[in-house]
């Protein structure tokens, strides 16, 4: 980087000052910098990663300075405690006894100097009947340890930084440091120059603010205030250009998870189509769950192997007495089989968020209406790529005097394409609890086929009738994830619950 590619005028004031406090011919130090300068730490170190982005400056990387501690001194004179194990087992001091007795050793160093030396293998532990544990040296007890030899290195060096060290001795290092008062570690400061570059634009800096008269008088800004306007202050003040090409921080702010965002904007697709939103409890009885849906009491879907039953301390409300003896009858009428209200009162984790509706239809008896509900329900399968064991559900209804599957379908449609789902088409299937049903289908560009999304039908009038209802109740839901599945182009239904850090910082707001 040349210096006419550099406009002075460009440089922050922090930049300026840090450049104009630098000697041209000479290093100098961060703690320097900030008192010749009067700027923080954080605003230094700033300017100086600027200016070493540009070029301008260069500075030595922070190192440690390694000298001796109190006990590191002492082991120089008069060797290392393992070392003078050694040198009393050589003249005979095989014992611990004697070794401290005769003062070789004080009773505080005895288990450091046995264990280093066993360590370097200069000695073998045997026991005698008579002396107890004796000592015995081996042919390398003369060899120098790796922590001798650096002990008489760090002696050596006035000035010894870590980056002088191999690899070898900076681990020998490591086990110095255990050991208390030997070793004593200080950081040097970074040491920063300017580079030829660097010299350059302080010399044109000095020169110009040595010159321009109005240095002194202007004050430089970087934006301008009302006081400024107001006083007239305005005329005589430089402003700081703006480096419009500066590189910024990457910034990772917290953000919604791509479900909640799709379930906000779900929300919003219903309530912008006359839709309320109604809420209800995860525990709910089989009697809400299964037999208000007039689903049989020996339906596959009431296995423990499906469904999750909760203890029989949880009592939740059937309902009044009047509403359970219809919907009783409905079942013995429909299914020919006896009803037992004991099954009925099974409390269970609701399986999907159709109690949730059947509840507000029994309890408002609505002659006109649009309401849905979205939450999370619990089903006792498997866990695959297209299987969780809880997950959420939306759901919806409209009654009225005249609808029909027809109004149903165009609903639908409406709701897919305010969340961005155009190719849609509707298929005949079966539902226990409506009657007609269909399958809601959509074109899926990633696999180039159609899948299966909602299903949707007429809910039977064993269903509606038992709870009051005149009118015709249009019904359909699905799985929210599914749709997150195919907004986000995943094949796997648990990525949306693994949480990695990069997906969710990378995935676009906007997907269809």
């Amino acid at each position: 980087m040349e210096t006419e590619q550099i406009n002075i005028e460009e440089l922050h004031p922090i930049e300026t000052k840090i450049i104009s406090s630098i000697n041209t011919f000479s290093e100098i130090s961060l703690t320097h910098l900030i008192e010749l300068t009067n700027l923080t730490l954080d605003q230094v170190r700033r300017g100086l990663e600027w200016l070493k982005f540009k070029n301008i400056i260069e500075f030595e990387k922070t190192y440690n300075l390694i000298s001796l501690d109190e006990f590191g001194r002492n082991a120089i004179k008069l060797s290392l405690p393992e070392r003078r194990l050694v040198k009393a087992i050589r003249d005979g001091n095989i014992t611990i006894p004697k070794i401290i007795e005769k003062g070789l050793l004080p009773q505080s160093e005895i288990n450091i100097a046995i264990s280093k030396a066993k360590s370097n293998k200069w000695i073998d532990l045997s026991s005698a009947k008579m002396e107890g544990l004796t000592f015995k040296l081996t042919e390398n007890f003369e060899n120098a340890s790796g922590e001798e030899l650096l002990l008489n290195k760090i002696y050596s060096f006035t000035q010894l930084k870590d980056s002088d060290l191999t690899k070898s001795e900076l681990d020998f290092l490591k086990l110095l440091i255990k050991r208390p008062k030997f070793i004593r570690i200080k950081k040097d400061e970074e040491k920063i120059t300017l580079t030829q570059l660097g010299k350059k634009i302080k010399g044109i800096i000095d020169s110009k603010y040595k010159n321009d008269k109005r240095s002194s008088n202007n004050e430089i800004v970087t934006s301008l205030i009302a006081d400024h306007l107001i006083s007239g202050k305005w005329k005589n003040l430089t402003f700081r250009p703006i480096d419009v090409d500066a590189k910024v921080p990457m910034s990772n702010p917290g953000r919604k998870h791509p479900l909640t965002d799709l379930i906000n904007e779900i929300r919003e697709a219903f309530t912008s189509l006359g839709f309320v939103e109604i809420d209800g409890d995860y525990v709910q009885s089989a009697f809400w769950n299964f037999d208000a849906l007039f689903t049989p009491q020996d339906h596959a879907a009431r296995d423990m192997q499906d469904t999750f039953y909760l203890t029989d301390k949880i009592k939740p409300n059937l309902g009044h007495k009047n509403l359970v003896k219809k919907i009783a009858e409905a079942h013995i009428k429909g299914w020919k089989e006896p009803w037992d209200i004991n099954k009925a009162k099974k409390p269970v984790l609701r399986t999907h968020t159709t109690p949730v509706t059947l509840k507000y239809l029994s309890e408002t008896k609505p002659d006109e209406g649009r309401i849905f509900t979205i939450g999370r329900v619990f089903r006792n399968e498997k866990v695959s790529y297209k299987h969780l064991v809880e997950f959420n559900q939306i759901e919806g209804v409209v009654t009225g005097k005249q609808i029909t599957l027809r109004d149903l379908m165009g609903i639908q449609t409406e709701f897919y394409k305010k969340i961005g789902i155009t190719k849609i088409k509707f298929w005949p299937t079966f539902f226990p609890y409506t009657e007609p049903s269909l399958q809601s289908m959509i074109f899926n560009d990633n696999l180039n086929k159609w899948i299966e999304l909602f299903g949707m039908g007429i809910l039977r009038p064993e269903v509606i009738e038992p709870l009051g209802i005149r009118n015709i109740v249009l019904a359909w839901g699905g799985g929210i994830e599914r749709i997150a599945m195919l907004k986000y182009g995943i094949s796997d239904v648990r990525e949306l619950y693994n949480n990695k850090i990069g997906w969710l910082r990378n995935l676009s707001k906007c997907q269809l």
